[in-house]
């Protein structure tokens, strides 16, 4: 009674999910940009210039040149370089 349905079957299934979950999903965005809009109108007749700004995200940090201490083999900054306390390291 309770087989294995056809792969028609689940094809058909896997389109109607499928469509149900886009549709919510395009439903959800109308709304977004429906609030987005009254939030917009609500705040005065004033729009802003660009619609879409760039976010102001941090500087990526640059690269920097290491050397290779000859005492303690390890790679430290060319420039600002810390002691490491052992004895004989120029570093």
């Amino acid at each position: 009674m309770f087989g294995l349905p056809s792969l028609q079957k689940l094809l058909v299934l896997a389109a109607v999910i499928a469509a149900v979950w886009y549709g919510f999903k395009f439903i959800g965005r109308l709304q977004d940009a429906r609030a987005a809009e009254a939030k917009l109108r609500a705040g005065g007749a004033r729009r802003p210039k660009a619609r879409w700004r760039r976010s102001k995200q941090p500087a990526a940090p640059e690269a920097e040149d290491m050397v290779k201490c000859p005492v303690c083999q390890a790679y430290v900054p060319a420039r600002g370089a810390s002691r490491c306390e052992r004895p004989g390291c120029p570093h």
